[in-house]
C-alpha cells in the first residue's frame, strides 16, 4: 500500500471522527438546554403561623369576633393538603407558641410541642411568652419539640437553654438552598426577669445581617428567611421588622410575630442594596395559615413571590 493511500485514509478516519463528534455535540446540546432550563427555577412554598399562643382548639362559634375559628387539627389537615399539592414546603413558626388558655396552664407547653411536632413543623423561634415559666419550664417542654428552635440575637450560654438553640439552619430542597436565622424581641421589661435570667439581647438588625450575609455569601444559600418575633411596626423608633427589612442586605423574606398583625398580603420594602423583602404575618391564635409561594432562580436573578393567607374554618 502506497504511502499516499495511507495518508489519504487517515485524513478520512480523523474527519469522520471531528464530524462525528461535532454531530454528537449538536445532538446533545438541545437535550442540556432542556434540563437546564428545568433546573432554572425551584418553586418553595412557605407555610408559617405565630403566636398561636396555646389555642389547640377552635374558637366558639359564639365569640363575637372569630367565631368557630382556627384550631391545631384544621390547621393540621390543611397543611397536609397543600403539602400533597406541592413538592417543596417548608413549615416555619415565629414564637410565643406558648401563653393563652388552660392547656398551657395545665400543660407547660407540652400539647403544643407534640402537635407542632406531629405536623412536621421545620424550625420556630422564641417569642417572649415562650419564658413565661421560666427558662427551667421552656428547657423541660423541649423533649417534645421535634424541630429546631432558631435564634440568633439571644446569648443563651449562661443559661440551661445553652447548646439548645441554632442561630441558623439550612434547607435544601430541590437544587434551592434555604437559610433560615430567627431574632427576638428585647426581654427586659417584658418577661420578668427571674424567667429568662442571664440570657443576653443583642441588636437583632446587627445579628441578622452578619448570619443572612454568611448564609448568602459563603454557605451560598440561594434565599435566606429570617423567623422575626420582632413586631411588625411601632410608633416609636422601636426595632421593627420593618426596620430589620430596611437595615440589612442579605434577607429576603421576613415571617413575623409579636405584634398580633393581621397582614393579609405581604409588605414589601427595600433593603440597603435596593432589593425587595417580604415582611408577613397571620395574627395571631391560630386563626389563619400564611403561605408564600417562592419561584427561586439558580442563576442570580430576583425571587418571585406569591403570598396569601388561608383563614382556618371548619371546612378544613
Amino acid at each position: 500500500m502506497g504511502e499516499s493511500h495511507l495518508y489519504n485514509r487517515r485524513k478520512f478516519i480523523k474527519q469522520t471522527a471531528k464530524t462525528s463528534a461535532g454531530f454528537a455535540a449538536l445532538t446533545l446540546l438541545p437535550r442540556f438546554s432542556l434540563f437546564a432550563a428545568k433546573r432554572e427555577i425551584v418553586k418553595v412554598t412557605l407555610l408559617h403561623t405565630n403566636d398561636t399562643h396555646s389555642h389547640l382548639d377552635p374558637f366558639p362559634v359564639n365569640d363575637p369576633k372569630y367565631s368557630g375559628l382556627g384550631g391545631i387539627a384544621r390547621r393540621a389537615s390543611l397543611v397536609d393538603k397543600i403539602r400533597a399539592q406541592e413538592k417543596h414546603v417548608l413549615l416555619f413558626d415565629a414564637g410565643d407558641i406558648f401563653q393563652g388558655t388552660p392547656y398551657f396552664n395545665l400543660f407547660g407547653g407540652k400539647p403544643e410541642f407534640e402537635l407542632m411536632s406531629e405536623m412536621k413543623y421545620d424550625a420556630a423561634t422564641l417569642g417572649n411568652h415562650d419564658f413565661d415559666n421560666g427558662i427551667d419550664g421552656l428547657v423541660k417542654m423541649f423533649p417534645y419539640a421535634k424541630f429546631p428552635f432558631i435564634n440568633c440575637n439571644y446569648d443563651f450560654s449562661d443559661t440551661q437553654l445553652a447548646g439548645k438553640t441554632k442561630p441558623y439552619k439550612i434547607f435544601n430542597k430541590g437544587n434551592a438552598k434555604i437559610g433560615v436565622i430567627g431574632v427576638g424581641v428585647e426581654l427586659e421589661g417584658l418577661v420578668a426577669k427571674k424567667n429568662y435570667g442571664n440570657i443576653q439581647y443583642f441588636d437583632p438588625i446587627k445579628k441578622a445581617d452578619e448570619q443572612a450575609k454568611f448564609l448568602k455569601l459563603e454557605e451560598k444559600c440561594d434565599m435566606v428567611v429570617c423567623l422575626s418575633h420582632l413586631g411588625y411596626k411601632y410608633k416609636t423608633n422601636k426595632v421593627s421588622d420593618i426596620h430589620l427589612a430596611q437595615n440589612t442586605e442579605y434577607i429576603d423574606v421576613i415571617i413575623g410575630g409579636h405584634t398580633h398583625t393581621f397582614l393579609d398580603k405581604p409588605d414589601i420594602r427595600k433593603n440597603k442594596a435596593g432589593k425587595k423583602v417580604l415582611i408577613a404575618q397571620v395574627g395571631w391564635a391560630g386563626i389563619k395559615l400564611g403561605k408564600i409561594d417562592c419561584e427561586i432562580p439558580l442563576f442570580g436573578k430576583d425571587i418571585n413571590f406569591t403570598s396569601t393567607t388561608i383563614k382556618i374554618s371548619k371546612y378544613q
